[in-house]
């Protein structure tokens, strides 16, 4: 029951910790004790009728007992107790009482422009997500040590510089957003492809938390339907721990409810006259799961994605569709004109056409840079026996 609460609620309570606070370190510490607290009780006691309302007030009441403590924040101490006598008692401590979901306020606050992308990535899987440091810092390869001190970092900033939590106004919500946006996605694909964490499953409970809280939002709706679509392939993605292709997956594995609810949710952005980025990419999702692949319709959502996004990355995938349907030589001359010499994927697109052309030699050289930029893990593999494969 309280692995559950813990999952499902962990954000919406440390959200409407740090809407009452300010002060993300202070909220997070708060919600803590307050988990531990039902850890030791609910198992005696049972859960209580509303275990959300029983967290947030549990935390607030914890946050409030530490502010009394500490001298150096007797003005903040002041302040809450005002609030406190402001409103009736029982309203302060009613442990049912409904409290406002202030998930998407916070959201917001962690993917500030002002912060660093990997420091939004950090903190948002951290306060929405409840994944510890330890689980993000595996996740993205980097000491224990330094992750702490990235987050710390960060958190430090928002409350430094007043960065404030709310949702923006209407004018600069269109940039925010994208950001939140880009930002899951972002948590989506570091799970994709590893196996480590299943970052993948965070990002979708993310994508349902922002749809829920925007439901007018087609990009949301897009983004949600993009992940569910891709995700649905994950029991077939790996075959006793090693990378299966697309053509050669067992379909009977896939997760038809989930393609079927991507589907439902892209029909939902495209009733919204949404025509952004993941509407696009949720529509190139769903045709790859078609058999024979409709290429040539793939090929042109890919040059609109293009030139909405002039990203290199968009132009390697455009190259990839291309070279289906024009012969791999047609692939290779439009990949040859992209500057992605740090990027794995272009090296190992780039090493399967030049196998496909004949072109030994040079394919090797490119599965060797792709491996030289790839993590040990099923992908590496997968690229170590293709290289064989041209010895």
């Amino acid at each position: 029951m309280l692995e559950q609460v813990f999952r499902e609620e962990w954000g919406r309570v440390l959200a409407s910790l740090v809407g009452f606070l300010g002060d993300i370190e202070l909220a997070e510490d708060a919600v803590q004790e307050a988990f531990a607290t039902a850890a030791e009780r609910w198992p005696r006691t049972g859960p209580p009728p509303n275990p959300t309302g029983w967290l947030i007030t549990t935390a607030r009441n914890r946050a409030i007992d530490r502010i009394r403590r500490e001298r150096t924040l007797a003005a903040k101490t002041e302040q809450l107790e005002r609030e406190l006598r402001d409103r009736p008692e029982e309203e302060a401590m009613d442990e049912t009482a409904t409290f406002p979901d202030e998930r998407l306020e916070l959201i917001f606050t962690c993917c500030h422009p002002a912060l660093a992308l990997d420091a939004q990535v950090g903190l948002t899987l951290r306060t929405l997500g409840g994944l510890s440091t330890e689980e993000i810092a595996r996740a993205f390869l980097v000491p224990f040590e330094t992750m702490s001190k990235r987050l710390t970092r960060a958190k430090h900033k928002i409350r430094d510089a007043g960065i404030p939590f709310a949702v923006p106004p209407d004018h600069l919500l269109p940039e925010r957003l994208d950001a939140v946006l880009a930002v899951v996605y972002l948590i989506f694909n570091e799970g994709w492809g590893d196996g480590r964490i299943d970052l993948s499953a965070e990002a979708i409970r993310l994508g349902r938390s922002l749809i829920e809280l925007m439901p007018d939002e087609a990009e949301a709706h897009a983004l949600l339907a993009l992940m569910l679509i891709n995700h649905a392939r994950s029991a077939a993605r790996f075959h006793g721990g090693e990378l299966v292709l697309l053509d050669d997956q067992d379909r009977s594995l896939w997760d038809q409810h989930q393609i079927e609810e991507g589907r439902e949710l892209l029909g939902r952005a495209l009733a919204l006259h949404g025509i952004g980025p993941y509407i696009i990419q949720a529509a190139i999702a769903d045709l790859h799961l078609g058999q024979p692949r409709d290429w040539a319709e793939i090929a042109l959502l890919y040059q609109r994605l293009e030139d909405i996004s002039g990203s290199p990355v968009v132009a390697m995938n455009r190259a990839i569709a291309v070279a289906e349907l024009e012969g791999p030589l047609a692939g290779l001359a439009l990949l040859d004109g992209l500057e992605l010499d740090d990027y794995r994927y272009y090296h190992s697109t780039r090493a399967d056409l030049l196998r496909r052309l004949g072109r030994a030699d040079e394919a090797r050289a490119a599965y060797a840079r792709a491996l030289d930029l790839t993590q040990p893990g099923p992908e590496q593999r997968f690229l170590k026996s293709r290289l064989a494969d041209l010895s």
